[in-house]
């Protein structure tokens, strides 16, 4: 195939695919002189919006094309066209270690799945030990929990199948340049997903779409012989002579193992202790904490888009922003929801956390991001591995008992909080958080660098997106998990001081959303499949 690169479409020639194609084809043929019975198709390889003037919003492709004689027009050097690179997933060939127990997996977030995809395939039968729900139980739990206030721990949106993602905006968005990205990409697509996500410049899948996907992947690999367990809690791990012989399950029942795939969330913070008890090497690691903001969608599009702002090509705009205080601190969004809806999601008893999610048409009226502030392990109280933990814990206990200990989520307008104000009824914005919330004052929740840095933010952002820092804008807060506060050790082929266990995923700091912990799960089964054979 030729890949032909910086192909430009007006939004008018690409509203629906099938004319976006077309134009597509017509545009290339004429451009690069390609006879008509030489054309063979067209594939849309990356497709992004470019913005950066209002006045002349469109579109900007890389395509591949499929030609006659492909040789002969490659020759000609013509400009942006280019020889398509091989892009296909390598799989790796098996080890000849005998593995004398299926290998353990536990987490069935992006990592997990992943890994049992992966294995089950070449034929290892692995076992998915999942201490949360299945995804049809967990959003109905979760549902009864935003009506009656009444929470379970298992019952946690960041907890079960398909791991915290599965309730969130289904982002695909990375910056690590890997061929398994694309496997993942397929992979998706292939169980249910929409197909543009394999071209999108920020492919997404949305919480409602992602929910059936993963569920079709769990079914794949049990068909494949692998066991996915759910309501599974690993316990504790037994441990020989320096090398794993088995986990236990929700502190009665033995699995036998030699080999265990941890994709535990940044939420397991049971499981983090019970591995430092049993040897395993950990230490501390940064990560960021703030609130979640929430503006009117269309004033974001307006923003983003300008006159264009209600084109039918477009979809709910987003952004992306930075700042640097000249305290050292940074602040940034991140996970920015477009079209969504802030969420409740907390995991343990008498906290409260918060988080973004969206649905696949993005059609909600409100935009939400985190708003974060970059915190170091100086921050945290202590230098025990799990402190930054701790550091976290404490704010989740305190916006519990400021916002009514009934799980509220605190708010303040962002007028309220550039002017330390109480906050005492919204604007124009309503916040969509569920299931209420409490007018708190986020200066009682922080400490000073933290509130002083999201205001220097707010002011600079507000440069960048007109409106960003309105009085009426909602913070939501505490988001205290934007990354795991933790890192266990693990060497190049991917295990840890003791023989046997493969940390993988976000939680045990490897990686930072669904497609990093996907292909960090994909590179561990790797390693366990060039070690070992499967043989019973």
């Amino acid at each position: 195939m030729i890949r032909l690169t910086n192909l430009k479409l007006n939004l008018d020639d690409a509203i629906t695919h099938q004319e976006e194609i077309a134009n597509l084809t017509k545009l290339v043929l004429s451009k690069y002189k390609i006879k008509q019975d030489h054309f063979i198709s067209l594939q849309i390889f990356k497709k992004a919006v470019d913005a950066r003037k209002k006045s002349n919003v469109h579109f900007v492709y890389t395509v591949d094309i499929t030609v006659k004689n492909e040789l002969s027009y490659l020759s000609k050097q013509q400009n942006n066209m280019s020889q398509t690179p091989d892009l296909t997933y390598q799989e790796v060939a098996s080890g000849l270690k005998e593995l004398s127990h299926r290998p353990v997996i536990v987490g069935f977030g992006p990592s997990g799945i992943f890994a049992a995809l992966l294995l089950s395939r070449k034929g290892y039968n692995p076992i998915v030990l999942e201490r949360g729900y299945d995804v049809s139980k967990r959003t109905k739990e979760w549902n009864a929990f935003l009506k009656t206030g009444v929470f379970k721990e298992q019952a946690s949106i960041l907890y079960g199948e398909g791991g915290a993602g599965t309730f969130s905006d289904g982002k695909l968005t990375t910056s690590v340049k890997n061929l398994r990205s694309r496997f993942v990409l397929k992979e998706f697509i292939q169980a249910g997903a929409q197909e543009e996500i394999l071209y999108a410049n920020k492919p997404h899948i949305g919480t409602d779409v992602l929910k059936r996907v993963i569920k079709n992947i769990r079914q794949e690999i049990i068909a494949n012989g692998g066991d996915v367990r759910f309501d599974s809690k690993v316990t504790d791990f037994e441990i020989v002579d320096n090398k794993l012989v088995g986990v236990i399950v929700n502190d009665e029942e033995r699995v036998p193992a030699n080999v265990c795939l941890l994709g535990i969330g940044h939420s397991a913070r049971d499981t983090f202790r019970v591995l430092l008890d049993r040897g395993i090497e950990m230490s501390q690691k940064p990560f960021s904490i703030g609130v979640r903001i929430e503006h009117k969608q269309e004033m974001i599009n307006q923003s983003q888009y300008g006159d264009f702002h209600n084109h039918p090509a477009l979809g709910a705009a987003e952004y992306k922003l930075n700042y640097h205080s000249p305290s050292g601190r940074s602040a940034y969004t991140f996970c920015m929801c477009p079209g969504g809806y802030v969420v409740n999601s907390t995991s343990e008893e008498n906290t409260v956390v918060t988080n973004g999610m969206s649905y696949s048409k993005r059609n909600g009226a409100n935009a939400n991001a985190s708003l974060l502030v970059n915190v170091t392990p100086e921050d945290y109280p202590s230098s025990h591995p799990l402190a930054g933990i701790t550091y976290q814990q404490e704010f989740e206990k305190l916006a519990f008992t400021l916002a009514g200990k009934d799980y509220s989520n605190p708010i303040q307008l962002v007028g309220d909080f550039l002017n330390d104000q109480n906050s005492t009824t919204v604007g124009e914005v309503i916040p969509t958080v569920q299931p209420s919330y409490h007018f708190v004052r986020m200066q009682d929740l922080y400490p000073k660098y933290i509130t002083d840095t999201l205001k220097e933010a707010l002011v600079y952002f507000d440069k960048k997106i007109k409106g960003f820092a309105s009085k009426d804008a909602v913070l939501t807060g505490p988001e205290t998990k934007s990354s795991s506060p933790v890192r266990i050790y693990r060497d190049r082929f991917h295990q840890t001081n003791v023989e046997g266990i493969y940390p993988m995923g976000e939680g045990p700091g490897y990686s930072g959303g669904i497609m990093t912990a996907a292909v960090d799960g994909i590179l561990t089964a790797e390693e366990i499949i060039k070690q070992y054979k499967y043989q019973l």
